[in-house]
């Protein structure tokens, strides 16, 4: 499968009266955006606002980042099931609005939404104080239930994002990147010589708010699949949960995935990257065993040699990676494992809650229980009055000079679990 994914690189967001991009300038019309999401009866009203790299700005609470983009050729379009008719993608011509991101926020749905700092010690930790940020704040209708007001900022925040993305559909892109895998039989004759390698990402499907979504089906409904890993590049898999925001998978990562980046960095010249396998994380035990039980065997089935296991959120999870890693390490198929920890304030805890000798080649995106002090800040987009209750934050959290002093669990994407984060270690 082939895609070219053409990059239109966005250097500045300016409210205007209409919609377009000149320049490399994107022009916003509220009016206009705001018929996109008051489509939905369930959102009553809605406010956009821009924040700026370097900003003194904090966009909180926080429940998806989404990069627009456009299907140009091809089968399908962008997040097919969910905004565009259910069809195979990734394939053909693909364009994407680089450097600035929607950012949907609102009320509280739960209590595991996000900060988003523009500057300041927070910014250091977040790679979104970097893009040029479009923020809807959604204001639901009264007596909604939680599950409904989530779905609707959720799909809100994808029709926005397929509005804008349409804009770049007859621009010339600034730059261009093919991507391109073989089918199994062929990537046995084009690559004889190269280790064969795939990539196995957990998607967090423990329901309650804590979802994932493929093709528009929520993944705790499937077993382990295969997919080729351009496939996510047009929106395949899309995120609805409020797991803790330092290791949430937004929709934007999804798209941007880095380790299905950095293994087609590889392919061809160190290995032969051979498919994308997904998963599910799951609440009961026979569940964990079934799927782990299908990655090993599909891992086993494609004669691989070596995968990349990636998690997301923590603590159950957990058991589904270590039973993930030690099955397909029995299968003689050495393992990679990406996670974060939760270590504790002082890093002295049990980093996970569960391990194995297996599990012998480990990155870690770094402990979400570290403590920071986030300055106050000259603005807020959406509003502070659940930050006590976000996780990571307690009723101590604001301090006297309206710091804040919270864990990184607060921070979206300080410690994703896919390494799109900040945090580096030498």
């Amino acid at each position: 499968m082939r895609l070219e994914l053409g990059s239109i690189f966005i250097k500045d967001i300016q409210f205007a009266s209409e919609l377009k991009i000149e320049s490399g300038t994107l022009y916003v019309s509220k009016d206009a955006l705001r018929q996109v999401v008051l489509e939905d009866e369930k959102i009553k009203g809605v406010e956009f606002d821009i924040a700026k790299p370097g900003e003194s700005v904090r966009i909180t609470p926080v429940k998806d980042v989404i990069e627009p983009r456009v299907k140009v050729e091809g089968r399908g379009g962008i997040f097919p099931g969910v905004i565009a008719p259910v069809d195979t993608v990734g394939e053909g011509k693909t364009y994407a609005l680089k450097g600035m991101a929607v950012v949907t926020a609102g009320k509280i749905v739960g209590f595991q939404e996000g900060v988003i700092d523009m500057t300041g010690k927070g910014a250091q930790y977040t790679p979104f104080s970097q893009t040029l940020n479009l923020v809807m704040v959604c204001e639901p209708v009264d007596n909604i239930k939680q599950h409904d007001y989530e779905q609707a900022v959720r799909l809100a925040g994808f029709r926005v994002a397929v509005k804008l993305g349409e804009l770049a559909k007859d621009l010339t892109p600034d730059e261009t990147r093919v991507y391109e895998t073989p089918t199994i039989k062929e990537g046995f004759t084009m690559y004889p010589g190269l280790p064969r390698v795939a990539y196995v990402q957990m998607l967090q499907s423990q329901g309650l708010l804590h979802d994932t979504y493929v093709y528009g089906v929520d993944a705790k409904k499937i077993v382990p699949t295969i997919l080729n890993p351009t496939e996510v590049m047009d929106g395949a898999i899309i995120s609805g949960n409020c797991v803790s925001a330092c290791d949430k998978n937004p929709t934007y990562v999804h798209l941007n995935n880095p380790v299905v980046h950095d293994l087609f960095d590889e392919h061809g010249k160190t290995i032969n990257f051979v498919c994308q396998i997904i998963t599910n994380e799951n609440v009961y035990l026979a569940d964990k065993q079934r799927s782990s039980d299908w990655t090993a065997k599909l891992c086993k089935m494609l004669d691989l040699d070596g995968v990349i296991v990636s998690q997301e959120g923590f603590g159950n999870p957990d058991t589904d990676l270590i039973m993930n890693c030690k099955k397909i390490e029995a299968e003689g198929v050495k393992t990679v494992i990406i996670t974060d920890e939760y270590a504790g304030r002082d890093g002295k805890s049990q980093s996970l809650a569960d391990a194995d000798a297996a599990a012998d080649a480990v990155v870690t995106g770094g402990n979400a229980n570290e403590v920071i002090i986030l300055p106050k800040l000259d603005k807020v987009i959406g509003t502070l009055d659940y930050i006590t209750r976000i996780a990571g934050a307690s009723d101590k959290t604001v301090l006297e000079d309206g710091s804040l002093e919270v864990e990184l669990q607060v921070i979206t994407g300080a410690t994703n679990e896919t390494g799109f984060t900040k945090l580096s270690a030498r």
